[in-house]
């Protein structure tokens, strides 16, 4: 969510409205489609309207997660209702519930196993795996997502930020807090003007096509800590290949979102004051319980 609602909720959370919206959707979609058991259905989201990509009846692995994560055995429920029994003598409960933490699901990627692979994502998937990051705060669990996907998030250094003209308004707010925490930030020229100008400082270093001193061969002399990119059009795709390719090779944090950006900051901005919360899943489940009675 773009975070222009009256609330200002962050980029990673939907309205209300959206919410409400995709529940109705679903609910409709069971219903035409005579669903009984379970259903996977992947909602696109631009602005405050919902797209449905797929929709077809079978788990998916956000199954296991989902059940982690609240507490409710969906698999088993659903085996129970294929088999004959009634919705409504599970005793699921229909009311309004809010979860009192935060899980975040993070995929992993195999691109490390294959050289000369780009890690640029698209909409098929890829992924060999997801893990789970939880906490009571949206930093903290992202935090844990990342940790759990064997990326960690630098506690200082120099951040290396390039993105195409559409974000770059968007990304001054994590430039900002970076520079409150004691980053330094580097930047494309075109990245580093804005930054500039709007009163954080940034130094300029060249692209790979622009020749020596680029940020590859920063990033190979283990200058850089943090990489925040995105790209527009195929020929930026494909100049900023290396970038990316020696980002893996050197196990630097790479995001090519602005939600995920603004994620990593939030991660790093909590970590630096706040201790990682560990406890078993259980836990977590326990107070919700706890909450919920």
């Amino acid at each position: 969510h773009s975070g222009d609602s009256a609330c200002s909720l962050p980029p990673h959370t939907l309205s209300v409205e959206v919410i409400d919206e995709i529940k109705r959707q679903t609910v409709a979609m069971a219903g035409a489609l005579d669903i009984c058991g379970l259903m996977n259905v992947q909602f696109a989201v631009k602005g405050e309207e919902v797209f449905v990509l797929e929709v077809n009846p079978r788990a998916s692995r956000t199954v296991p997660f989902v059940a982690k994560a609240t507490g409710l055995q969906t698999a088993g429920m659903a085996a129970r209702l294929m088999i004959g029994e009634k919705l409504r003598d599970l005793n699921i409960g229909t009311e309004k519930q809010s979860l009192r933490h935060i899980a975040v699901k993070e995929a992993v990627f195999p691109f490390n196993r294959f050289p000369g692979v780009d890690i640029i994502l698209g909409p098929e998937m890829r992924s060999t795996g997801e893990v789970m990051g939880i906490d009571y705060s949206f930093p903290l669990a992202f935090a844990k997502s990342m940790l759990a996907a064997g990326t960690v998030l630098p506690p200082s250094g120099r951040v290396f930020i390039s993105v195409r003209d559409a974000d770059k308004p968007k990304v001054v707010n994590a430039a900002r807090k970076l520079k409150a925490l004691g980053f330094d930030i580097v930047a494309t020229r075109g990245t580093a003007k804005f930054l500039n100008a709007e009163g954080i400082a940034t130094t300029v270093i060249n692209k790979v096509i622009e020749g020596q001193p680029h940020i590859v061969k920063s990033m190979l002399n283990d200058e850089i800590a943090l990489v925040f990119n995105t790209t527009e059009g195929a020929h930026s795709i494909r100049d900023s290949f290396s970038l990316r390719r020696t980002a893996l090779a050197k196990n630097i944090p790479y995001f090519t979102t602005t939600a995920g950006a603004q994620a990593a900051v939030e991660a790093i901005t909590a970590l630096r004051s706040q201790k990682m919360h560990i406890a078993p899943i259980q836990e977590y489940i326990a107070d919700q319980c706890r909450l919920s009675s």
